[in-house]
């Protein structure tokens, strides 16, 4: 299989801004959180040994998976059949079940229009190479109605991220989406098809502080371990960051309820926006965290500001994917940050489709034999996969 590199370089257009997720009733952190501001560019040159890096598009295989109009199942919300991966697939959890890659992705019918104005499900495909993709044709996770209806419809369940314990039970972390208030949720499986919803995330901390606040995006902290990627603890605790605008964090003792850090009875904001930046306006978290040697290496999609603040050597509204390194003693410390992204949109259906400012949008990656497959969302239209061989920085 012949490999192409990523270049590092995007042509400079103009295009027009769209909102994350699509509408503007999501209330973001930015108004959130108002003490937050982007920070100034830091010129200085340090080793990044720590990130992982190398990674190169397989030649002629992405898309991995596009819509389908022919995959329908009953929903008894619609009470009617539905084409529910019929107008766009993206940003996929990934996964690792027996001699497999398993890849679970975003699918939105048609029942809207413009980004987070349909109705989302999360669909299942496998993969032997991690490219040649096989799908079930019914989705495994959707709104329907249970105990979760009041925060999952009629938007649906977005974004999923996945880990498997050490026990073999799998974790997705993704976001119920009821055209309100976007909130992070949990979901546990044995066998990726079946899933139990645990609901909110943060419905019992703080005496449901943070239930009808915006939440989203997280990344549980994952080691290598005898060749497997597992979830794994960090002083004692459950670990994830989270967040859009800006990252925080959230502990766990059972991976179900999560309790967010605070700082004096406010959310602690570990990292945000830089001025001069390719993520001067956004940076969310994106597939699960890797405990290394160094730290806990986070990857995370960061989005270029529009005009004054955003880098120039980037298209204003772009998503490109960046790593930053915490602590791995003082989990919520940044030690580091590349200053450039490690990967950003370049194929023509990155740069087309629902978001045509371009996006490479990170959420599934996985260690298989011997290599490391990152998937992505590639302008929240389709679904793409790189291709690493770079070590794996011990713990």
């Amino acid at each position: 299989m012949k490999f192409r590199t990523i270049y590092a370089g995007l042509f400079l257009a103009s295009t027009i801004g769209l909102i994350s997720c699509g509408e503007k009733k999501k209330q973001t952190e930015t108004e959130k959180v108002k003490e937050v501001y982007t920070e100034e560019k830091d010129t200085s040159k340090i080793n990044k040994d720590w990130a992982i890096t190398g990674f190169t598009r397989p030649e002629g295989i992405n898309p991995v998976l596009s819509p389908m109009e022919e995959s329908t199942f009953f929903s008894e919300m619609n009470q009617k059949k539905i084409a529910w991966e019929s107008n766009d697939v993206f940003n996929p959890a990934a996964t690792v079940m027996g001699d497999s890659i398993y890849v679970l992705y975003r699918a939105e019918d048609k029942s809207g229009k413009g980004i987070g104005e349909r109705t989302s499900r999360i669909g299942l495909a496998s993969s032997a190479n991690g490219f040649d993709m096989k799908r079930r044709t019914t989705p495994v996770l959707y709104p329907k109605n249970d105990n979760q209806k009041q925060y999952e419809w009629p938007g649906g369940c977005e974004d999923p991220r996945v880990a498997m314990t050490e026990d073999g039970t799998y974790i997705m972390l993704y976001t119920q989406w009821n055209k309100d208030v976007p909130r992070l949720a949990v979901a546990t499986s044995t066998n990726l098809i079946d899933w139990e919803k645990h609901g909110p995330a943060f419905e019992e901390a703080y005496d449901g502080k943070y239930l009808d606040r915006f939440s989203k995006s997280a990344s549980v902290v994952t080691k290598i371990d005898n060749g497997k990627q597992v979830i794994t603890k960090v002083n004692g605790k459950y670990l994830m960051y989270w967040g859009e605008k800006n990252v925080f964090a959230a502990t766990s003792e059972n991976l179900k309820d999560w309790k967010p850090v605070e700082e004096n009875g406010k959310l602690k904001i570990l990292m945000s926006p830089r001025k001069g930046f390719f993520d001067s306006q956004l940076t969310e978290c994106g597939p699960p965290a890797i405990l290394t040697e160094n730290g806990i290496v986070v990857m995370y999609n960061g989005k270029n500001l529009k005009g004054e603040g955003g880098d120039k050597n980037y298209t204003a509204n772009t998503y490109c994917a960046g790593q930053v390194l915490f602590d791995k003693e003082n989990p919520t410390q940044v030690i580091d940050r590349l200053d450039e992204p490690f990967l950003v949109p370049t194929a023509s259906f990155e740069k087309s489709g629902q978001y045509p400012a371009g996006t490479v949008f990170i959420e599934g990656l996985v260690w298989f034999k011997s290599k490391w497959y990152l998937y992505y969302g590639c302008a929240d239209s389709r679904v793409g996969v790189v291709v690493s061989e770079d070590k794996i920085k011990k713990y």
